[in-house]
């Protein structure tokens, strides 16, 4: 103090005044600190995969050229970020260069203006983030005595082929991928476009993770790394799958054939993927704490240099891009050189339904792959002491005497401890959140009540507590009612290793709660003092095969289409098709970091458009093994022209409405084409496709586009325009605004091996006369036939209206076109 007094005064005192200033300019210039993002950048040039010197897209990524020609990029990108942003600004964390140029960047928003203004840049976009989209299906689907047969059966199914899953990794250990060496694959003879890939080992994953069923495993982690603090203790840096999603999704393209599902020992049946002797490449790019879109973009890069024959997207980002085109953001110019490179590229439609204009697929080069029901379900039921039976939902099994012997009925607000010292909130008093809010005494072998709160509406609460508290407490079994102030809850059945039901209905709960007020005792205080009622929980693992499907689920993301975050409709129909996405048995891991309901589990019963997802690409897995010749545009115009637009009573398809319980008759903006029908796909009689350049002309049309843009993001320049959006040759046609009549063609190829005649004929949208040219024509194989569609408006509407093209030909092909139509005026 004394030196420090003594340095003081040797000096004047603009000195101190000059030091404090710089503090103060530090402290300033510190809170005005740029917070870090990534951004991924475009650049001009071709890809490698694309590049005139290396052979196109069979480029062999091996070769000392292509590594050359890689660096030379990877270069190319490094020297542009030293020219033109501050050193110590930024952290590059990937080059991509196999399907399209550029890279990722981990630096400031100041930083990343920079670089739209630097030469050779042709678009910066901040990542977004993506999201995960979250046995008995083949049968359902017709695969055992349909296309498996022609294919010879389970043990060909996808023979050939190799599928590659962008998601959260894989549980190398478990039976769905297990390899057999009494049953080598065979060689590909050709069917497949695969390379080969690298295994890469790390945490839970070993050298041998990679058997022959798993081809390849890699992990992408700079993203993630760079835009969150990961936890060593489960983000695991390989390829090991920590969430259980990845391997959910693997087993149901491709897992194995007649995998027993046990879950809580007990023998739920055998589970087989679409395609079981398909084999698998993964591609981890989702962590439990994160997941970016420059991984999962880097991963897709990777996966199409490594040649996968389908690229499963069970991920995306889950909202539109905020400054561009909907088709003309990264993830979806990614999706488009994957399909100009020959891969088939299916995606999730998304998990925001039944709204309108919910889907996340946008572009008509992926396939958005919309859920449905199945007719399988898993009934429980609690049965009250004066006999009634209450429906509800849970994979558990009985109470003690199989529901031949009842136990008291117990409100967990009538067993709250009178003097405990917690706080009386919902999770407390009536969600069984903890143990110590109950008087033992009471709740001991008895069925609890719990209400659905507070807690669960927001997302505070959880079933696993209630199951620690039950065990904890020694209920006999445990209620989760619907709570009228909430209305009814949606709930699926999930697996309970105590016995358990949710009854997500009001009514329903009502029932329970005059019964159980009927028989208890209360004293002037309202205080329980005598429990009367009792009750039973009956089987709740069994299925039952029965009832329609499929239904579109309510959860899966609806259409129209649409153009940029405004949400205005664009000439494209999304959905594509329609697969089961609802309550699917599937591989998970026992790891379960996000649910830990399902840890320890093996299997988990999943809904979602995630799980769509997989059963579309190991069904084009299947077609292209019996049409190996077939490019990624004829395989999505034969699932399309096939698929069925009735359930399984011969009805039209139904959708579930925001009502619990509610359906409406389903329109193609919510199933597609319509459901996806294997047997019929694998020959179609004709097919609509589009190539790389139709794609070129499609975006060069888009309205207010200019033209330098999409030479910009494409290296293609528009030398073609379309008339409308809608001229592009989808086996679909969709108009968003028809104002008084328009003329649409269609290009059709019959694939066949023989000459057939079609007869043409239509159902017309509401409000629209619809006439084709020509009403019949004779095709050869290999040969194209023109259809002229003229739409004219009768009239005008205020909704979308939808009807059909239906061609029948003379050898039993049927091939549906379906017609969405907003006609606005005469």
């Amino acid at each position: 103090m004394a030196t420090n007094g003594d340095v003081g005064r040797s000096f004047p005192f603009p000195f101190p005044f000059a030091v404090l200033l710089l503090l103060l300019m530090a402290v300033i210039s510190d809170c005005h600190t740029e917070k870090r993002g990534i951004y991924l950048v475009l650049m001009e040039g071709d890809p490698l995969a694309f590049h005139p010197g290396l052979g196109g897209k069979r480029v062999d990524p091996h070769s000392e050229v292509y590594k050359a020609h890689a660096k030379h990029v990877v270069d190319s990108h490094d020297l542009l970020l030293q020219n033109t942003l501050d050193s110590g600004s930024y952290n590059k964390l990937y080059s991509f260069k196999h399907i399209v140029n550029g890279f990722s960047v981990h630096t400031t928003p100041s930083q990343a203006k920079k670089l739209k203004h630097a030469g050779g840049v042709t678009m910066v976009e901040r990542d977004r983030g993506v999201k995960t989209m979250t046995t008995y299906t083949p049968e359902f689907l017709g695969l055992p005595e349909g296309i498996w047969r022609e294919e010879g059966g389970d043990e060909n199914a996808g023979e050939g082929l190799v599928i590659g899953f962008v998601d959260t990794g894989i549980n190398p250990q478990h039976p769905s991928f297990a390899y057999d060496p009494t049953k080598p694959y065979s060689s590909s003879n050709g069917t497949s476009q695969f390379k080969g890939g690298l295994c890469e080992v790390g945490p839970g994953f070993p050298e041998g993770s990679c058997n022959g069923k798993i081809v390849s495993a890699r992990f992408f982690s700079a993203g993630a790394q760079a835009a969150a603090h990961l936890n060593a203790s489960y983000d695991f840096l390989s390829p090991l799958d920590a969430v259980g999603h990845g391997s959910h999704v693997a087993s149901t393209a491709a897992g194995n054939s007649g995998v027993p599902v046990v879950l809580n020992g007990f023998f739920y049946g055998r589970a087989s993927g679409m395609a079981p002797r398909a084999r698998i490449a993964v591609y981890k790019a989702i962590y439990p704490t994160i997941g970016t879109m420059t991984d999962v973009v880097s991963a897709i890069d990777q996966a199409t240099m490594d040649g996968v024959d389908i690229l499963t997207l069970s991920i995306g980002p889950d909202t539109p891009p905020e400054d561009t085109m909907t088709f003309l953001n990264v993830f979806d110019i990614f999706m488009l050189f994957a399909r100009r490179a020959g891969v088939f590229v299916v995606q999730a439609a998304g998990n925001q339904g039944p709204g309108p204009s919910t889907v996340v697929s946008f572009s008509p080069w992926a396939v958005g792959a919309a859920a449905s029901t199945t007719d399988r379900a898993y009934p429980g039921v609690l049965v009250l002491g004066n006999g009634q039976r209450i429906g509800g939902l849970g994979l558990s099994g009985p109470t003690f005497g199989n529901g031949l012997l009842q136990y008291k009925l117990v409100l967990a607000r009538d067993a709250v401890k009178m003097n405990g010292t917690f706080p009386r909130t919902a999770q407390y008093v009536e969600e069984c959140q903890f143990a110590e809010a109950l008087d033992p005494f009471l709740v001991q072998d008895s069925v609890v009540i719990c209400i659905f709160s507070t807690g669960f509406f927001n997302g505070n609460s959880t079933l696993t507590a209630i199951i620690d508290t039950a065990k904890t407490l020694g209920f006999m079994g445990f209620v989760l009612v619907a709570n009228p102030n909430y209305g009814d809850f949606i709930a699926e059945p999930l697996p309970f290793s105590i016995p358990g039901i949710l009854i997500p209905s009001v009514a329903e709960t009502q029932i329970i709660a005059e019964y159980y007020e009927q028989q208890t005792y209360r004293d002037e205080r309202g205080i329980a003092v005598r429990y009367g009622g009792r009750a039973a929980i009956g089987e709740g693992r069994i299925s039952s095969m029965a009832g329609r499907a499929p239904i579109v689920s309510r959860f899966s993301s609806r259409g129209p289409d649409f153009i940029d975050k405004s949400r205005k409709p664009v000439d494209v129909l999304k959905p594509d098709i329609l697969a089961p996405g609802h309550q699917v048995w599937a591989a998970w891991t026992p790891i379960s970091i996000l649910d830990p309901i399902l840890s320890g589990c093996n299997f988990a019963l999943l809904s979602g458009t995630s799980m769509a997802t997989p059963h579309v690409a190991g069904i084009a897995a299947l077609i292209k093994q019996v049409n190996p010749s077939w490019s990624p545009s004829t395989i999505a115009s034969a699932m399309s022209t096939t698929a069925t637009i009735f359930d399984n009573l011969g009805e039209p398809i139904m959708a579930e409405g925001y009502d619990i319980g509610s359906l409406y008759p389903s329109t193609h903006f919510d199933f597609g084409a319509g459901f996806i029908s294997p047997n019929h796909a694998i020959d179609p009689g004709l097919v609509l496709t589009s190539g790389f350049e139709d794609y070129i002309n499609f975006l060069c049309s888009l309205p207010s586009i200019n033209p330098a843009t999409i030479r910009a993001i494409t290296g293609r320049t528009c030398t073609q325009f379309l008339t409308y959006l809608s001229d592009l040759n989808l086996p679909s046609v969709t108009i968003s605004e028809l104002k008084g009549s328009r003329k649409v063609r269609r290009s059709l190829k019959n694939i066949g091996s023989k000459q057939e005649t079609y007869l043409c004929s239509v159902i017309p949208p509401k409000g629209v006369i619809v006439s084709l040219n020509p009403t019949s024509f004779t095709i050869s194989p290999d040969s194209t036939q023109d259809l002229e569609i003229q739409l004219n408006v009768s009239q005008a509407m205020e909704e979308y209206s939808f009807g059909g093209i239906v061609l029948t030909g003379s050898l039993n092909h049927i091939v549906r076109i379906p017609i969405s139509v907003l006609p606005v005026s005469v």
